[in-house]
C-alpha cells in the first residue's frame, strides 16, 4: 500500500469513527444502551484503536508522498510555525484552568455555565484551537502528502468537533450555552474583534504562559533527539 495512501486511510477511519460516536444520532444510543461511563470507555477504546495505527503509519512513512511545498529554509515561517506553537501550549494550559462549560472537564450544571472569562474570551474551545494552531504549525513545515494528511486531521478533528459539539450542548445546557455562543467565537479572538468581549488584566493565564514558555524551550532542547533534525524546521 502507497504509505502516504495508509496515512491518508488511518486519518479518515479516525476522524471518521470519532466524528460518527459522537453525532447526535449515534451518541444517544450508545449511552442510553450501555451507559455515561461505559460510553466514554467505547468511545475512547475506538479514538486509540485508530489514532495509534495513524501515528504508527507516520513514523513509520514521514515525508512521503509528493512535495505540496517547502517551507523550511524561510526565515519567517519558521517563527510563525514556533510563534503557533508557543500560542498552541498557552492556550492548551488555559483550556484546563478554564474549560469550555460543555467539555468534560468542567462542571456543565454551573451557575455561570454563559459568562465567558479568561481564554474562552479568546474562543469558547480552547482546546480546539490549540491542537488547531499544532497541525497548522507542522504543515507549514512539512510540505509532504503524507505529513500534511497526517497533521490536518488535528484541526479536522477541531473545527468539525467543535461545530458537533456546540449542536450538543445547545440541547443539553440550553438557553446558557446560546448565550455563552452568542458572546464567544470559535475562531480565535473574533468575538474580541467584533467587540462582544472585552479582555481585561484578570483573564491574562498568567500560570499558562509561563508553563506554555517552559513547554516550548524543552521541545526546542528536545526535539533534534525524539524527532531528528534541526528544531527550527521542525
Amino acid at each position: 500500500m502507497d504509505p502516504a495512501f495508509a496515512i491518508a486511510l488511518w486519518a479518515l477511519l479516525f476522524l471518521g469513527s470519532h466524528l460518527l460516536i459522537s453525532s447526535r444520532a449515534v451518541r444517544p444510543l450508545l449511552i442510553a444502551r450501555f451507559g455515561d461511563v461505559n460510553y466514554s470507555g467505547i468511545y475512547s477504546v475506538v479514538a486509540l484503536a485508530t489514532f495509534i495505527p495513524l501515528v504508527l503509519a507516520f513514523s513509520y512513512h514521514k515525508h512521503s508522498g509528493a512535495m505540496l511545498w517547502n517551507l523550511r529554509d524561510v526565515a519567517v515561517v519558521r517563527w510563525l510555525a514556533w510563534l503557533l506553537m508557543l500560542a498552541a501550549l498557552i492556550i492548551f494550559v488555559a483550556s484546563f484552568i478554564t474549560p469550555n462549560p460543555g467539555s468534560m472537564g468542567a462542571q456543565a450544571g454551573r451557575k455561570d455555565s454563559s459568562v465567558a472569562r479568561g481564554v474562552l474570551k479568546i474562543s469558547r474551545h480552547p482546546g480546539f484551537v490549540a491542537f488547531s494552531m499544532f497541525g497548522l504549525a507542522h504543515i507549514l513545515m512539512n510540505g509532504f502528502a503524507g505529513d500534511v494528511i497526517f497533521f490536518a486531521s488535528f484541526p479536522a478533528l477541531s473545527i468539525i468537533g467543535g461545530m458537533h459539539q456546540d449542536g450538543r450542548k445547545e440541547v443539553q445546557l440550553g438557553a446558557a450555552y446560546k448565550k455563552l455562543e452568542d458572546s464567544t467565537s470559535f475562531f480565535p479572538g473574533l468575538a474580541l474583534i467584533q467587540g462582544r468581549q472585552h479582555w481585561t488584566s484578570a483573564d491574562t493565564p498568567w500560570t499558562a504562559i509561563a508553563i506554555g514558555l517552559a513547554l516550548t524551550a524543552l521541545i526546542v532542547w528536545l526535539h533534534p533527539t525524539i524527532f531528528g533534525g534541526n528544531p527550527m524546521g521542525m
